[in-house]
């Protein structure tokens, strides 16, 4: 069942300084034009600073639904382009927080990927909102329960903006990624 589509797929724009413990993040994820590969460990020429924390086979996509991101920037009273939370990809019509662990979707015509878990902001993200202006972000992100999945790729493939997210799957029986979240 065809449920959404992709809006934006997002990989590294740079590397910048970040007072955490590595000292560099990449948090900043801009939208790339055309077709782009994704594979075991995500968006080609993506990366992460923080492996221990962000990346890997089970964490290998982002996943952040440009509704979510409506309702963000009109709290937050400015424009969040696609990348803004991260993410690798933006998606329209999915609701990427009622996801079940385990649950399936194709986008395009050859990538599936599979819900792993939820995202658990971290002090990285809050420093990346706006620091002292936006004290308290991370309680405040997380109990907006907006959180959006992170993936693993099931199948290796070419996607781009406007591609058909297809729900291939959902787990009988799963639970829903807000079912497991604890909080940061």
């Amino acid at each position: 069942m065809t449920v959404g589509r992709l809006i934006a797929v997002c990989a590294v724009h740079q590397l910048r300084p970040d007072a955490g413990t590595v000292g560099t993040t990449a948090i900043d994820k801009r939208a790339v034009d055309g077709p782009v590969r994704i594979g075991p460990y995500g968006v080609y020429a993506d990366v992460q600073a923080n492996r221990k924390h962000h990346g890997g086979l089970e964490k290998a996509l982002y996943a952040y639904a440009e509704e979510d991101a409506a309702h963000w920037s009109a709290e937050l009273a400015r424009d969040l382009p696609a990348g803004w939370f991260g993410e690798n990809l933006r998606t329209e019509g999915i609701d990427v927080n009622r996801a079940l662990i385990g649950e399936q979707w194709r986008i395009g015509a050859t990538a599936i990927i599979e819900v792993t878990m939820p995202r658990t902001p971290c002090q990285t993200f809050a420093r990346w909102v706006g620091g002292d202006d936006e004290r308290g972000w991370v309680k405040r992100f997380s109990e907006a329960r907006r959180l959006g999945p992170y993936l693993r790729v099931v199948k290796n493939g070419e996607v781009q903006a406007g591609d058909e997210i297809t729900v291939l799957h959902r787990p009988e029986g799963a639970p829903g990624i807000l079912d497991v979240y604890r909080g940061p």
